[in-house]
């Protein structure tokens, strides 16, 4: 077997709209496919040795065991390999169940499509499946143990910290949308003008004086003490001078601590002699120079939350421990503590095996203890010296037994440091008293608290502490979002998308949009190229001074990662014509509307999916759909828009001369078409069904009518607002037009419009595009030769897989099926394509070059304009400088 592809969803996708998280895998069968499971001896038997858990899964059959029913029965390696890498992310720790299998163009080939949790974990599981069931079918031992492990670790250096993970699942749950924004714990909650930011539990209201406080024990202990919180009595130290001064004032037993430091990193509890001290010293030093020395208080280890200044939570904390039973080594205590189902590798369960290190080492030895020694009977030793989770530590949730007192005393803790989600640490007995009461004392102020031991403590209520979270960045009221249009289609997308974009900058809106050439941040391009994908899509949402998107969305960003979104409030589909076909599966126009209906489905309750009411495929994706629906018409009399309407339905139509919207039975005219230059004064009747759409989003998003109207009439198409769109240049002998139509869809609007322009002879600059099929090309070649006088037959930059002289053939072909004595030319490159017509083109002739590097075209087009359009200001063309001259020399 061969894995030709892998590939992984991000968003909504062909896949699966409500499953963002997807593996597709292409995997080439190869001799396999003359394989199924029934056909190879022990197969099954092997399989369901080495994954007796996968009787869960139920495939097909509907009940337990199905999967290995449908393998006994026969099924194809595609769909072993499916389950096998569902498996085994299971086994490590992330349970995913979505899969499915389906065969591709190719015999042999199949889309081997399943969810996941992690990304690295799911493009892992991808290969590791193939593996593993080729050498099942193979009867050659697999060390299955070794990759499950191999996806724990990248799992762990890949996920987002428990923490974050509860924020950002509260987040999910009250859909809000989020991007992380980095590999580590950085991520961004809702859109452009409206994004909040965590960092673990450090939020974007966290004040960096308040963190600076909370990292430097030694002024956080000075406010406390100033404002009568109890403190444990100490002092800072740099040496060992200063460490004996230390010992002298506070006395044994002591603590020795990084100034700085976190997760107990560098620290030391209940040191009682002056070896242990200097150890404890040179440990600590390895974290920060500064280091605090103070008192030992005896008592039980609490975390105190609070957020936004509230008290949210407690927990009494216990480090990792075990209980002697006069038989058993430390190493074995060790091993049963380990066999609790609660405890997994890092954050993968409640709580985490507890790991020999050097700390475990050095209690042992200040005990004088090895892992081979016998703890008697009821002894509980103490593996490490701080209560973290992280370390197998356990956590007990005390929230309901913390007095008044102590909680008030919290909230001002918080309120002294400054810190909006602040965890304090509690030394004392019994957290039912007044601090004052118990003897206890503050150890430790933490900015960026983790929220584990809360969210799943070993005993007690868990708490929901990450919902306080939400409610401070997000209060009642507020917004996430930002208003997000997606565009999608065959042709007409990117005019589309910038005339919205124009229509929203009108409104008062700062836009961002993306577009096959470039992203744009108000107006401003922020990247060039071709950015209608996830990531472009990503980026305009993330931008902070966006507060409308519009963003297009092409095939090739929906087959590849999926959308960059997961709603959208407008979803628009301009038309689904042949292009691209033949391409990653897509081989039918069904199987193309089928990728393009993604944005619709992706539109939001209440929002609208804007559809073209002219095209079948198009209006036919409005089945099952959970939005609401507009249609356009360029025909006022469509059945499915006069049926719409009646209902109390939503449509806009070209109707005598006018854009207008009708609602319901209601009619809104909106302007003239003559008057609104994308037009060309009607002659580009094409550019109707690009405006009609725009105009219902305006009307939906609640744009007055006037900035509607003011925005079709200042949207020139020009090289800047429009460009490879209709571009004209009108030279004194001649017209010339660039655009980038390059399917035959765009070919026949362009044509229609020639069929209106009196301008003789026609030339056309074109050229076949290398991932087309044969007959595609041919095609083209057919169109050229009915809109053409003269045909200049030039080539892409990126032959896209073909030869050069392959694709010229096939145009040619096509070209002189129409009319074997056409005027033909072939000039491969696009520039000197462009020269030649220029320098052989005569008085009257329209220049019509179909472009697929549109601004190195229109580069070189201006150029020629330019040139021609000079001129020189000479002293007789100065207003009143010879009057003014003649004057002066009378007097």
């Amino acid at each position: 077997m061969k894995i030709r592809e892998i590939r992984a969803m991000r968003g909504p996708n062909y896949w699966s709209i409500r499953r963002h998280k997807l593996i597709v895998m292409k995997l080439d069968l190869e001799e396999m496919e003359e394989k199924p499971s029934n056909s190879i001896d022990g197969f099954s038997e092997r399989m369901e040795a080495m994954f007796p858990t996968m009787y869960s899964h139920e495939c097909s059959e509907s009940q337990p065991g199905g999967f290995f029913k449908r393998v006994k029965d026969g099924t194809w390696m595609g769909h072993v390999v499916e389950h096998i890498a569902l498996e085994i992310q299971t086994l490590a720790g992330m349970d995913v169940g979505f899969g499915r299998t389906r065969s591709a163009s190719e015999y042999g080939v199949y889309n081997v499509v399943f969810s996941y949790m992690e990304e690295k974990v799911g493009i892992y599981a991808a290969k590791s499946a193939v593996r593993i069931t080729q050498s099942l079918a193979d009867n050659i031992p697999y060390d299955l143990e070794a990759d499950i492990q191999e996806m724990r670790e990248i799992r762990e250096d890949n996920r987002l910290g428990p923490s974050t993970g509860s924020i950002v699942e509260e987040a999910q749950a009250r859909g809000i949308p989020w991007i992380r924004l980095n590999r580590h714990s950085l991520v961004m909650l809702g859109y452009g003008v409206n994004q909040k930011r965590i960092q673990a539990t450090v939020t974007s209201n966290t004040s960096s004086i308040a963190v600076e406080i909370a990292c430097d024990k030694e002024d956080t202990k000075n406010l406390l003490e100033a404002a009568n919180i109890p403190v444990p009595k100490g002092r800072i130290i740099y040496d060992e001078d200063d460490l004996k001064d230390a010992i002298v004032s506070i006395n044994y037993p002591i603590v020795i601590k990084p100034i700085n430091g976190n997760h107990g990193r560098g620290a030391t509890i209940n040191i009682r002699n002056w070896e242990d001290a200097v150890e404890a010293l040179a440990a600590a030093k390895k974290i920060s120079r500064s280091v605090i020395c103070e008192k030992y208080i005896t008592g039980f280890d609490h975390r105190l939350l609070v957020i936004n200044y509230k008290f949210v939570a407690a927990a009494k904390r216990t480090p990792a421990a075990v209980k002697g039973d006069g038989v058993s080594t430390i190493q074995k205590l060790i091993d049963e503590v380990n066999k609790d189902p609660r405890r997994g590798y890092g954050h993968e369960k409640v709580l985490t095996s507890i790991k020999v290190d050097d700390n475990t080492s050095n209690i042992l030895a200040e005990k004088n203890l090895t892992l081979e020694s016998i703890l008697p009977v009821g002894e509980i030793l103490f593996l490490k010296s701080t209560a973290n989770i992280s370390t197998g530590g356990t956590a007990t949730d005390v929230t309901d037994l913390v007095h008044p007192h102590n909680v008030f005393m919290a909230e001002r803790i918080a309120k002294i440091v400054g810190l909006d989600i602040c965890g304090i640490d509690i030394m004392t007995d019994d957290l039912s008293e007044p601090l004052a009461d118990s003897q206890g004392a503050i150890l430790e102020v933490n900015a960026a608290p983790g929220f584990r031991m809360h969210l799943a403590p070993t005993e007690g209520l868990p708490r929901n502490v990450a919902d306080p979270v939400i409610e401070m960045l997000f209060p009642p009221g507020s917004s996430y979002r930002i208003p997000i249009v997606a565009v999608t289609g065959t042709n007409g997308k990117t005019t589309t998308t910038r005339l919205l974009a124009h229509m929203a900058k009108t409104a008062g809106y700062k836009v961002g949009f993306t577009t096959t050439d470039g992203i744009y941040i108000q107006n401003i391009m922020m990247q060039r190229g071709d950015c209608t994908g996830p990531q472009s899509a990503e980026f305009v949402l993330k931008d902070p001074t966006v507060d409308f998107a519009v963003l297009e969305c092409a095939r090739g960003g929906i087959l590849r990662a999926g959308l960059g979104f997961g709603q959208c409030d407008i979803g628009i589909v301009t038309n689904v014509a042949a292009d691209h076909l033949g391409l990653k599966d897509i081989n039918s126009l069904d199987d193309m509307a089928r990728v393009k209906s993604v944005v619709p489905e992706a539109v939001r309750p209440g929002g609208y999916a804007i559809l073209n009411a002219d095209d079948e495929l198009v209006a036919n994706m409005a089945k099952g759909l959970h939005s609401n629906i507009a249609y356009f018409s360029m025909d006022e009399k469509n059945p499915l828009i006069r049926e719409h309407c009646d209902k109390g339905g939503l449509a806009a139509i070209a109707e005598n001369g006018y854009i207008t919207i009708c609602k319901g039975n209601w009619k809104i005219r909106v302007d003239k078409i003559v008057n609104i230059p994308l037009t060309f004064r009607g002659k580009a009747v094409f550019m109707i069904q690009n405006i009609l759409p725009a105009v219902l989003t305006g009307f939906i998003r609640n744009f007055e009518m006037e900035d509607i109207r003011l925005a079709l009439e200042t949207f020139i198409p020009s090289p800047v607002q429009t460009p490879g769109r209709m571009n004209m240049f009108e030279f004194k002998k001649f017209t010339v037009m660039v655009d980038y139509a390059h399917n035959p869809a765009g070919f026949q609007a362009i044509g229609r419009f020639l069929e209106k322009i009196e301008a003789k002879p026609k030339m056309g600059i074109i050229a076949g595009v290398g991932d087309r099929r044969d007959e595609d090309i041919i095609l083209l070649g057919t169109l050229a030769a009915k809109m053409f006088d003269e045909v200049v037959v030039r080539q892409d930059r990126n032959l896209r897989g073909r030869s050069e002289s392959e694709i010229i053939e096939l145009m040619l072909k096509g070209i002189y099926s129409v009319d074997p004595n056409k005027k033909v030319t072939v000039i491969p490159s696009e520039p000197e394509a462009i020269d030649y017509a220029f320098k052989n083109a005569k008085k009257g002739a329209f220049i019509c070059i179909c472009s697929d590097v549109v601004p190195d075209a229109l580069e070189q087009v201006m150029r020629y304009k330019d040139d021609e359009d000079k001129f020189e200001i000479t002293a007789d063309d100065i207003p009143n400088l010879q009057e003014n001259r003649s004057t002066e020399k009378q007097s």
